[in-house]
C-alpha cells in the first residue's frame, strides 16, 4: 500500500509542495481536467502533467478520472467513436507510465450532496447528504443545482440527460456499461492497464436516474462481464460505507486483486439513506477503518490508497472536501493504520 493524494492541477490552492511535505507521500492522483467528456487525451498533454508531478519528487500512475460520456451511458449512435477516443486515451496513458485509470457510470452527475458546509459540533464544516431533503423535489421543475452536478451542462441539456436516463432501466445501463468494457477492455489489457470503477455516490437511485454500482452483487455483476484482474474496482469506504448493507472488509476480502484503488474517508449514517462526512478515524462515523485496512493487508493489497473527503478544518477555505489540512491529517491516520496491521 502507497499513499496518494488528489492533485486537481496548477489551479488548486493546495500544491504539490504542500502535499510532499505529508509524511511517507509518494502518488498524485490526477487528470487533465480541461479536455472535454469525450475527446482524446494527447500524449503531449499527458506527459506534460507527469513531469510537472515528477518534478515535484512524487510519482504519477493513478488516473482520477478519465470520464465516460454520456453519449456512451446512454449508448447513442455516438457511442462507438467516443469508445476509439477513449482507448486512444488509454494508450496515451500507458505510454506515459500511468498504471490505474479510475472511471465511473454515474449517470448525470458524479457525488451528490444536499449540503457543503454543514457545520460540526466542533466547529468544522463537512459534506451531508440528507434524503429527506431531496426525495420529493424533482429537478425538472424546480431550480436545483446541488454540490456534484457538471456545472458544464446548461439547464436544456442538463433536463435532456435527466430526461433521456428516467427512460432507461438498470438493465439498460448494464448493457451499456456491457459495451463500454467489451469495448475498452482488450486495450487495457494489452497495454496492461488496470480500469478501476468508483462506485455511485450516493449508493442508491436519485430522481428516479437508475444507479448501479453500489454493492457485492454489483461488483460480481461487474466482473462476471470480463473476470480480467484489468476490470476492476476503486474501492471507496465512503460511498460504500454510507449504505449499511456494505459489510466492507468481506467485500475486499472477496474482490482481491480486482481492486486497484482505494478512497479511505469515514461517513456516519443517520439513517438509511442520509450521512455526514466526519474525521476519518473510525470512532467518528460507521466504518471500522482499522478493520477496512487489514482486510487490504490479508489480500496483500499493492496499490494506492488515498485520503479522500476532509472537512474543512482550522479555518481554510477552498474546494469543499479537498482541502489540505483534514486530508493531510487522514493520510497520517492512514499511515498509523498500515503500520499497525503490518507489524
Amino acid at each position: 500500500m502507497e499513499l496518494s493524494f488528489r492533485w486537481y492541477g496548477e489551479d488548486d490552492p493546495v500544491t504539490l509542495e504542500n502535499i510532499k511535505q505529508i509524511p511517507d507521500m509518494k502518488h498524485i492522483v490526477s487528470a487533465i481536467y480541461d479536455v472535454p467528456v469525450g475527446e482524446v487525451w494527447t500524449t503531449e498533454r499527458i506527459a506534460k502533467l507527469k513531469q510537472t508531478i515528477e518534478a515535484a519528487g512524487l510519482k504519477f500512475e493513478v488516473v482520477e478520472s478519465l470520464p465516460v460520456s454520456e453519449e456512451i451511458k446512454l449508448g447513442t449512435d455516438k457511442r462507438d467513436e467516443l469508445i476509439e477516443n477513449y482507448k486512444t486515451s488509454l494508450v496515451n496513458l500507458a505510454e506515459n507510465g500511468v498504471k490505474t485509470v479510475t472511471y465511473n457510470f454515474m449517470p448525470v452527475f458524479d457525488w451528490t450532496r444536499s449540503q457543503l458546509d454543514y457545520e460540526l459540533s466542533d466547529g468544522s464544516n463537512t459534506l451531508i447528504y440528507k434524503h429527506d431533503q431531496l426525495k420529493d423535489i424533482d429537478p425538472l421543475t424546480t431550480d436545483l443545482n446541488l454540490p456534484g452536478w457538471d456545472e458544464s451542462y446548461s439547464r436544456e441539456e442538463m433536463n435532456h440527460l435527466i430526461t433521456s436516463y428516467r427512460e432507461i432501466s438498470d438493465e439498460q445501463l448494464w448493457e451499456n456499461l456491457k459495451y463500454f468494457l467489451d469495448g475498452v477492455l482488450p486495450t487495457a489489457i494489452e497495454h496492461d492497464i488496470d480500469l478501476a470503477i468508483h462506485p455511485d455516490d450516493p449508493p442508491w437511485p436519485i430522481f428516479g436516474i437508475p444507479r448501479i454500482i453500489k454493492n457485492k452483487d454489483s461488483y460480481e455483476r461487474l466482473l462476471s462481464i470480463n473476470d480480467s484482474k484489468n476490470n476492476g474496482i476503486c474501492f471507496c469506504t465512503g460511498s460504500l460505507g454510507s449504505l449499511a448493507e456494505n459489510a466492507l472488509p468481506s467485500m475486499i476480502r472477496t474482490f482481491g486483486e480486482h481492486i486497484h484503488f482505494v478512497h479511505m474517508r469515514n461517513v456516519k449514517r443517520l439513517d438509511s439513506h442520509s450521512f455526514l462526512e466526519t474525521g476519518h478515524l473510525s470512532k467518528n462515523g460507521s466504518v471500522d477503518m482499522k478493520a477496512v485496512v487489514e482486510a487490504l493487508q490479508d489480500i496483500n493489497f499493492k496499490g494506492t490508497i488515498r485520503p479522500d473527503h476532509g472537512r474543512m478544518i482550522w479555518g481554510e477555505t477552498g474546494k469543499a472536501g479537498y482541502g489540505l489540512f483534514d486530508r493531510a491529517l487522514g493520510a497520517t491516520y492512514i499511515n498509523g493504520l498500515i503500520e499497525g496491521v503490518s507489524k
